[in-house]
């Protein structure tokens, strides 16, 4: 008899059971906002869903330091019919789970790619300009934005679109740099953030607001085992191989610099872990 198996088949029975979950339509919980004029982070998501998926610091940063996030959808998808069903689904996930939003176009920005950066300078630079405002006006303590290997095309022209912006402001401008992955993993992150069992559950609630594209691919439901397995990467990879595995249960892995003096600067040397009792503003400079 194999001890393991009913460890694994309750897994297994779990996320069967899940699928008759109701996707949004779920009531607010209620939380207090922060004050109007706190501190701002600021996630630049490549798609609606990005937010919550990556979202794990930014919902700590929100509910314990009390900062204002702001969603700034760069775009809504490539899909030209679900665009504005997809801008839908981004405020009522923004909605439930306390984030402000940004639109950066009526149907968010198009063509946001490596390729686009390439061969259309024109259309891309006018693009770099929209996220240029966005940080002049918003002043952000902290951005989240993809690390450049992220796969998908559109995440990593995020990436690009992101640091072009950066090197337009004025050499005085100052923010934390918080890279994100979710396609493509980070050969070299150096923080990993741990999420309660209440976070986990209001993200992966939140991620189902995004009906249309869940309901395509239940991704909302391995949100958790993927979080899972970012503490057993993480454990080696922010802790240092062959150390000693912190006690956490879901969390997430981010590549933590800083942009000072128009250009990238260490945040800290070596690795760091945030467990669920550690303040997340810690990372800020």
């Amino acid at each position: 008899m194999n001890p393991y198996h009913s460890f694994v088949s309750d897994f297994a029975r779990l996320g069967i059971a899940a699928r008759s979950l109701p996707l949004g339509n779920i009531p607010p919980a209620g939380k207090p906002g922060p004050a109007p004029d706190a501190p701002a982070a600021l996630i630049f998501s490549p798609h609606p869903d990005d937010e919550c998926i990556i979202g794990g610091l930014a919902l700590r940063l929100l509910r314990e330091a009390k900062m204002r996030v702001i969603n700034v959808a760069v775009t809504q998808g490539s899909n030209k019919e679900r665009q504005q069903p997809r801008l839908a689904e981004l405020k009522n996930a923004c909605g439930w789970i306390g984030f402000e939003l940004e639109q950066t176009a009526p149907n968010g920005l198009e063509k946001i790619n490596p390729k686009t950066r390439s061969a259309d300078p024109a259309h891309w630079n006018t693009c770099v300009k929209v996220i240029a405002a966005s940080l002049k006006k918003n002043r952000p303590r902290v951005i989240l934005f993809p690390h450049e290997l992220d796969w998908n095309s559109s995440h990593i022209g995020t990436h690009f679109l992101v640091m072009d912006a950066l090197k337009t402001l004025p050499a005085d401008f100052q923010t934390t740099l918080v890279e994100t992955e979710f396609w493509g993993q980070m050969p070299s992150p150096n923080l990993m953030v741990e999420s309660s069992i209440d976070d986990v559950a209001d993200m992966v609630a939140a991620l189902s607001f995004h009906v249309g594209e869940v309901q395509r691919n239940p991704y909302h439901l391995r949100m958790p085992a993927w979080m899972q397995d970012n503490v057993r990467r993480g454990a080696e990879l922010v802790g240092g191989q062959g150390g000693q595995a912190p006690d956490f249960t879901f969390a997430t892995l981010y590549r933590v610099r800083q942009w000072k003096n128009g250009r990238i600067e260490d945040a800290f040397a070596g690795g760091k872990q945030i467990g669920k009792k550690d303040n997340p503003a810690s990372i800020l400079a």
